[in-house]
């Protein structure tokens, strides 16, 4: 019988040459949110010391390691097996998405395929990660954002964990998706901000900036009003600019 209501299959697919393994437990917490992940592949030559930090978390997380040595130089064996891979679970038709784990721009045209195909992507990659990957995944979740938060040892928690960006920095992108939304009185819910953010900027995530909830992150910007009543749910709207009296 049919399990109803079942999470959206997931395929988890991993460059180990481009990844740190620091990020495991991470990302599968992660990929939790998002569904259930059925495949989890890891692609390298774990002869290499490169590679070698994955070797120690594989079975905790029950990664299938796809061994590929490195046979000539300059020629990345495991990218083009990952590729074959996805492109055949893709035609098995039984995954509901990909999560392609690389901070590797060889990979955009492979995620571009894919959801051609109506299946979504999410990308996982460091800040370096090239534009075109990144746009071309439903959603891309910076690595950074993964790593374990550092232990305390007593100083300024703000000198332990430092954002990645500071919070004025979000500012502009939402002004302009604020901007695009259709509203009369210039008030937007707060989820439907959400919503339109992961739509138009894949790589948009409030942790970037040093929070977990978009609404903090709205909150700390101070460019914007956020107002509830009556126990509705948070909207938000840009800050009306305040004009200069005449003569002042």
């Amino acid at each position: 019988m049919a399990i109803e209501n079942r999470s959206p299959r997931l395929a988890i697919l991993i460059d180990a040459d481009n990844t740190s393994a620091k990020i495991a437990d991470g990302l599968f917490e992660e990929v939790a949110k998002i569904g259930e992940a059925s495949v989890r592949r890891i692609y390298g030559d774990f002869s290499s010391t490169r590679s070698k930090g994955w070797t120690e978390v594989l079975a905790r997380h029950a990664i299938i390691p796809q061994q590929q040595f490195a046979y000539t130089t300059g020629k990345n064996a495991s990218d083009i097996t990952l590729v074959i891979d996805a492109m055949d679970l893709l035609h098995s038709g039984r995954f509901d998405g990909f999560c392609l784990v690389s901070s590797d721009s060889d990979f955009t045209r492979l995620a571009s395929r894919i959801r051609e195909q109506g299946v979504d992507v999410f990308g996982f990659g460091e800040q370096k990660t090239p534009e075109s990957f990144r746009q071309a995944c439903r959603r891309f979740i910076y690595t950074e954002n993964l790593l374990p938060a550092p232990a305390s040892n007593g100083n300024d928690a703000s000198e332990e964990s430092k954002p990645l960006r500071q919070p004025s920095a979000a500012t502009p992108v939402l002004r302009k998706v604020i901007a695009q939304m259709e509203s009369e009185d210039g008030w937007v819910p707060l989820g439907a901000l959400g919503t339109q953010l992961a739509n138009l900027s894949s790589d948009f995530d409030p942790r970037t900036y040093g929070f977990r909830k978009l609404s903090d992150l709205v909150r700390k910007t101070g460019a914007f009003d956020l107002d509830q009543v009556d126990g509705k749910s948070l909207r938000i709207r840009i800050k009306p600019t305040r004009r200069k009296k005449d003569g002042a």
